[in-house]
């Protein structure tokens, strides 16, 4: 396992891709997670094998650079190119039992662990005790989503699935506005939460819905998720 060193804000290239690429391993898979930060819903990763040496999709990057409109516009497009795409899940009864870093890396494992053909793993963020044993040969990159092509596409992938899931969440729960913010904690997320109550799919380990449990008050500015470190119940893999 390697850490790629820091960099500061760029287009994500595929030069680490190519770099694996030239020594024979044509199957580079890049993998992320989204929603680690949200108070609501699962935390939904996944893994994307781009093939060698084709063609780069223009406008692809980190999906929080991207509005929600551009997200949807690459998202059939990254299908249709990737040599195959794994999706995994952390459900919140997952998050709340080993804690949202352990949910995360569960959630990115089992995307992976969806691509049966994989030389090299790209992975947003930092190294992860024992991650090499479940996925094989990787490479953590700090702020890889913002650097690595394959990781950026990744990125992209989550975030659609992940939104349009809680956007199909946000009928059932009306008062917490999930089709607008997807479950992080907005200002309308956590007056929902305040005036209404949590739902069976609020995070209770995270601290502004525990407060609303342990009826406390808390700062509504409060930053109430640091994300810590990464799942399958609910993994699909997707046709390329």
């Amino acid at each position: 396992m390697s850490v790629a060193p820091h960099a500061g804000s760029r287009k994500p290239s595929t030069r680490i891709e190519r770099a694996h690429w030239a020594a024979g391993r044509s199957h580079v898979v890049g993998a992320d997670a989204v929603g680690v930060a949200c108070l609501a819903g699962p935390v939904l990763a996944a893994a994307v094998v781009m093939p060698p040496r084709a063609r780069r999709i223009p406008g692809v990057r980190d999906s929080k650079q991207l509005t929600r409109a551009q997200r949807e516009r690459l998202f059939p497009i990254i299908l249709r190119r990737a040599t195959a795409v794994g999706l995994g899940a952390a459900s919140v009864a997952e998050i709340d039992r080993m804690n949202i870093y352990h949910a995360t890396n569960l959630a990115m494992r089992r995307a992976i662990c969806r691509l049966h053909d994989r030389d090299h793993v790209l992975i947003d963020g930092l190294r992860v005790h024992r991650f090499e044993e479940s996925v094989g040969p990787y490479t953590a990159i700090v702020k890889g989503d913002a650097r690595c092509y394959s990781i950026a596409a990744a990125s992209i992938v989550a975030k659609v699935v992940r939104d349009r899931l809680m956007d199909r969440l946000a009928p059932r729960h009306p008062h917490y506005g999930w089709e607008r913010n997807a479950g992080y904690a907005t200002a309308d997320h956590r007056q929902g939460i305040e005036e209404h109550g949590i739902t069976p799919l609020h995070r209770r380990s995270f601290a502004r819905v525990r407060a609303v449990v342990l009826g406390e008050q808390l700062p509504l500015d409060l930053d109430d998720a640091t994300p810590q470190p990464v799942v399958e119940r609910h993994s699909v893999l997707l046709p390329a």
